[in-house]
């Protein structure tokens, strides 16, 4: 039975590729078996190499002929012309003692080794068809199926989910290729699957959607209770005091010399006002250093000599005794009552010549000296304290006034950094009119919220909650929130006891402005959760961020020489995420202008029609040469078929995608039958326009 399968031998082995001539007598391409008929020499077939007890396994990527001349059996010179037939194939995976397959090659073939060509147990094993009362190893088995082998049809292949969920993934090709109607697919695959008779019931999938493509996509039957929320610009509300410093720079573009520090100074300031922190009852930079001046020059004796000094003494007591009354309250007596004292020996100078016309009073001064000491050291204590409090505070989520940071907390920022402030200010004041034509524009400040006057209960529980689809479970009937409001006018009034394990964030409507800013910004607090689970819950919340059109938010080329700040977010979340349970699938028709550092961690690729030489190029640098004679194919491969590489599948595979059902709104648009139509009326241009110029 062996020696029947065999149909050519081995010419020529490299570490990856064997060349085989096939037999001369074979007059057919195609064996007929028992039940059906193989073929021998196709591309993205497979044939069988054995050594000893294993079974090699090779994909062909070519077939030739060629023609072949030799001497006549006469001996004269007459030569016979003959053609020979030859394929190459790349080892892909070996049967271990004709049982198990495994990917690699560990045990090569040798010159004039026997090829056999496949037949269904050798497929059975390859593309590792389970029945369906098999128990399924979730994490050692390729068990969910995403398509078919176009080479055999009868054949699906499969993925293993926690390898291609859990370890990022990638879906590129072409503009019309299929990249949307595969991820709809794979997660309608999921969603649809039995896991040893379980359905998933808490899973949590965030969907950056560029193009509103998905909102219908997981309107799945009943069983599958998937439960979809499709975020529109009604609903996707991001608090503005969520951001960061990197996140304020980036949008609001400071310069680093002047108007950064200020930037700074002044958030901080108004974050901590509302956190109750009382920073602005601190003395200023400007304030303190006088002081310090002050007791210098107190303590190398000046003021037996200069009058100038006691001048000095009057101007800053006149200072504090403006701010005492400012403050309110009472903390600034001891100082000014120092001062007071000190500013007594000034009856003992002659006022024409500047100088000690009589017995100044040395014990009281150097007295007043100590406690004017203790009370610096005081206000030093509290001014780190207070700014150890606004650097801790910058970066957290706590709610304050944009409107106030504008015409308050500027200000005091700038005061506190020199005696006149007419210069800085002047230097700041483009940085605040960019700040307030964000505000005034209500694209931009609408999904920021920068109109909000107070905090809202709980917020950054129900954000998280919100995109996290958990919204039901921090949700309490009397609430009135935004995230609440919304929820129930999309649930009837009534919000669902499910869980939304599909979160869509449609993000069409956005401003490019903020594009990269609240899809990083999203992105950074989902990952600053999971990061502070204790060790006993890490991981134990998975979710998947897919972003749709990835080279809008992971950029490998800066804009205004500015790193993304997305960008930023996502290669930090490629590089840590897996170990929180939080992980990537990146979607993109233009592989070679994404990140490096996002693709290089990804682990499995599906990929479609590629046309562009870089693209190309770029791919394969990304996975093993194993892969590339595969990869020859990308430019020709129609709609809706992928090669599907890396740690997701048992091997490199050549698929047809299943169909997605629904599907994504992702058509091109049918030109010839619209225009066939009769045109819009009035009222259509109306109602769009109107929309427009009210949002």
């Amino acid at each position: 039975m062996e020696q029947e399968r065999q149909v050519g031998h081995i010419v020529s082995v490299d570490s990856l590729i064997v060349y085989v001539k096939l037999e001369d007598d074979l007059k057919s391409l195609y064996k007929s078996g028992f039940h059906e008929i193989y073929p021998i020499a196709r591309i993205n077939s497979y044939i069988i190499i054995p050594v000893g007890a294993d079974r090699i396994v090779a994909i062909v990527n070519r077939v030739q002929t060629r023609e072949e001349t030799e001497l006549s059996k006469n001996n004269k010179a007459l030569f016979l012309t003959e053609s020979s037939r030859y394929l190459s194939a790349t080892m892909i995976g070996t049967i271990e003692n004709n049982k198990k397959y495994v990917m690699g090659v560990y045990n090569y073939p040798i010159l004039d080794n026997p090829v056999w060509y496949v037949v269904r147990e050798d497929l059975e094993k390859i593309f590792d068809q389970k029945k369906g009362t098999e128990q399924v190893n979730f994490e050692g088995d390729f068990y969910l199926p995403i398509g078919t082998s176009p080479a055999f049809p009868d054949f699906q292949i499969k993925i293993n989910p926690d390898k291609f969920f859990g370890k990022h993934a990638a879906i590129l090709g072409n503009t019309g290729s299929g990249k949307s109607c595969t991820l709809a697919s794979i997660l309608q695959s999921l969603f649809h699957h039995k896991y040893n008779g379980q359905k998933l019931q808490n899973a949590h999938f965030i969907i950056f959607d560029t193009n509103g493509e998905y909102k219908n996509a997981f309107n799945l039957s009943e069983d599958d209770k998937v439960n979809p929320l499709a975020i529109n610009k009604d609903g996707l509300k991001i608090p503005h005091w969520f951001m960061n410093y990197d996140d304020l720079d980036y949008l609001f573009e400071p310069t680093a010399g002047s108007q950064a520090p200020i930037l700074k100074r002044a958030v901080g300031l108004a974050k901590s006002s509302c956190s109750g922190t009382g920073v602005n009852k601190t003395l200023t930079k400007f304030e303190i250093s006088q002081l310090t001046s002050l007791l210098t020059s107190l303590q190398a004796g000046d003021y037996k000599m200069k009058a100038s000094l006691y001048d000095d003494i009057d101007s800053i007591l006149k200072m504090f005794k403006v701010k005492q009354k400012e403050d309110g309250s009472d903390r600034y007596d001891k100082l000014i009552e120092c001062l007071e004292e000190l500013a007594k020996e000034k009856r003992n100078l002659t006022k024409n010549k500047g100088y000690v016309n009589g017995p100044v009073d040395v014990s009281v001064v150097n007295k007043v000296l100590s406690k004017l000491q203790d009370l610096i050291d005081k206000f030093i204590a509290e001014k780190n304290v207070a700014s150890t409090s606004e650097n801790r505070n910058l970066d957290l989520p706590i709610f304050y006034n944009f409107s106030d940071l504008l015409s308050m907390y500027f200000d005091v920022a700038i005061r506190e950094q020199e005696t006149s402030s007419d210069r800085l200010t002047e230097y700041v004041s483009t940085l605040k009119m960019r700040m307030q034509s964000f505000k005034d524009d209500m694209r931009i400040a609408s999904p920021l919220m920068m109109d909000a006057t107070e905090d809202i209960e709980e917020v950054l529980v129900k954000f998280i909650a919100f995109v996290l689809g958990d919204f039901c479970k921090v949700y309490k009937s009397g609430d009135t929130d935004i995230y609440t409001q919304y929820v129930k006018n999309i649930d009837d009034s009534q919000i669902s006891e499910s869980t939304n394990q599909v979160t869509i964030l449609d993000m069409s409507l956005l401003p490019s402005e903020v594009l990269e800013t609240i899809t990083g910004l999203v992105g950074r607090i989902i990952l600053e959760f999971v990061s502070r689970f204790n060790e006993a819950d890490r991981g134990s919340m998975p979710i998947v961020m897919v972003l749709e059109e990835a080279q809008n938010y992971i950029p490998e080329i800066n804009k205004k020489d500015r790193t993304s700040i997305s960008r930023k977010v996502f290669e930090r979340i490629a590089r840590e995420g897996r170990k929180y349970g939080l992980s990537l699938v990146i979607s993109s028709q233009r592989p070679s202008e994404l990140s490096k550092t996002v693709l290089s961690q990804c682990n499995s690729f599906v990929i479609h029609r590629l046309q562009n030489p870089d693209d190309q190029q770029y791919i394969r640098k990304l996975v093993s040469s194993a892969s590339s004679e595969v990869l020859n194919q990308l430019p020709i491969l129609p709609q809706q078929h992928a090669v599907i590489l890396g740690d997701a599948v048992r091997t490199p595979v050549m698929a047809r995608i299943k169909t997605a059902s629904p599907r994504p709104k992702s058509e091109n648009p049918k030109f010839i039958e619209n225009w066939l139509k009769e045109g819009k009326n009035r009222n259509f241009y109306h109602s769009v326009c109107d929309e427009w110029q009210t949002e």
